[in-house]
């Protein structure tokens, strides 16, 4: 039990995590969505990625670890293949998830911050999310296959089924209210109200959390500025949502599941939401312990951990180190390659737009492709941050101090 518990902390480690679960996304869709097959080219490719792992882990440990998780991941949703989203195997999965749950709440570490008032309706809301999104996937994989076959989706089928508001409606809605109310009332009696004393400026809280729908915004402070994390980016969030209806406009897919209708809108939001929003909403709830640190799910919050840690900038890592030389007193010249770098990124889509994504270009029309494009890549410009802050401690890869601007 203790080699399963310190294999878990070690996976749970925010670099092979996100990793663990980026990966775990493609072999949903590859596998599972689109009936790829593990002797495939993709398939093939996808094991050597793993084998790579397996070897570079015996020179470095915890990618030996994520090799081992990466592999059984593989296998397991290649065996398991559309039949995923059998009722009875999906039932199963909630059913090991859920013993998974109960018997890790017998460990001390791991009661005391699952259990605490603040997380617990966040670790039934993470239940939920897999739940419903298992019932959406499954049903876009049926509809998927009667569409292949020449059939109809299953929602049109019930288009010529009529329901009265009165009573069916408020008969269902009344009973749903009974039933809510129930549970709130033995959820106050059987949990104490996260009450603290009153705000003490001499006294902060360790670690200082932001409610559970900002926590996503607070654990974005790790790899952006502030003026980045908490205003340029959140409110792009909500600009590219509200785009969405006006950016997607592909018929298909219109009041029913599916997902090869539709693969590349649905993929992109549904790594946006599930990889990227709920691994910050999650590693910032259970994972980040005092001083910011971060802990497994296992381990003990000791707020005497020290971490070493030294961040660089880009201009560091190539004057200094790579060419041996001080660094320019001249912003422009010391962040010359930061800002090529950075230029190089946003000029992505005019040269994907001539040969690679020269569909989308053409369906789409500019005005579309290019706001959809630009938003995607600021979407994946967290990802890159947050790998490249693991692997080489790299802080800005813009920093511009004279004039506050840090990239």
């Amino acid at each position: 039990m203790t080699f399963i518990k310190d294999f878990i902390n070690v996976l749970s480690g925010s670099s092979i995590s996100f990793l663990l679960l980026t990966f775990g996304f493609f072999f949903l869709v590859y596998f599972n969505m689109m009936d790829g097959r593990l002797k495939d080219k993709g398939g093939l490719a996808l094991l050597a990625i793993g084998i790579l792992f397996i070897v570079i882990g015996f020179f470095i440990t915890p990618l030996l670890y994520l090799g081992i998780a990466y592999l059984l991941l593989l296998f397991g949703l290649a065996q398991l293949g559309g039949r995923l989203w059998d009722p009875k195997v999906g039932m199963w999965l909630l059913i090991l998830g859920l013993a998974g749950f109960g018997v890790s709440m017998r460990d001390p570490n791991f009661f005391l911050i699952a259990a605490k008032p603040d997380n617990v309706p966040i670790g039934a809301m993470i239940f939920l999310l897999g739940i419903f999104t298992w019932i959406a996937l499954s049903k876009a994989y049926l509809n998927d296959k009667q569409i292949d076959k020449g059939g109809i989706p299953w929602e049109k089928t019930e288009s010529d089924e009529k329901l009265f508001t009165w009573p069916d409606l408020v008969y269902t809605e009344m009973l749903c209210m009974i039933l809510l109310t129930i549970v709130m009332i033995v959820w106050s009696v059987g949990l104490r109200a996260p009450l603290e004393e009153a705000a003490n400026p001499t006294s902060s809280p360790n670690p200082a959390k932001a409610p559970w729908y900002f926590l996503g915004l607070q654990e974005m402070l790790v790899y952006f500025d502030p003026w980045l994390a908490g205003v340029v980016l959140p409110t792009l969030i909500i600009v590219g949502l509200m785009a969405i209806p006006y950016i997607d406009t592909n018929p298909k897919g219109n009041g029913y599941y599916s997902f090869k209708e539709r693969k590349w809108e649905l993929g992109i939001f549904l790594y946006g939401f599930l990889v990227l929003w709920s691994f910050l909403i999650i590693t910032g709830t259970f994972l980040r312990g005092p001083n910011w640190n971060f802990f497994g799910p296992y381990e003990y919050w000791d707020p005497n951990k020290l971490v070493p840690l030294v961040n660089v900038d880009l201009s560091e890592l190539i004057w200094v180190k790579l060419l041996g030389m001080p660094l320019p007193k001249m912003w422009l010249i010391r962040e010359l390659f930061g800002i090529i770098l950075c230029v190089i990124y946003l000029g992505l889509p005019p040269l994907l737009a001539i040969k690679s994504f020269r569909r989308f270009y053409l369906k789409m029309g500019p005005p579309r492709y290019y706001v959809g494009a630009y938003l995607f890549l600021i979407m994946m410009s967290l990802p890159i941050k947050m790998v490249l802050r693991w692997l080489f401690n790299l802080k800005y890869i813009v920093h511009i101090q004279e004039i506050f601007f840090n990239v």
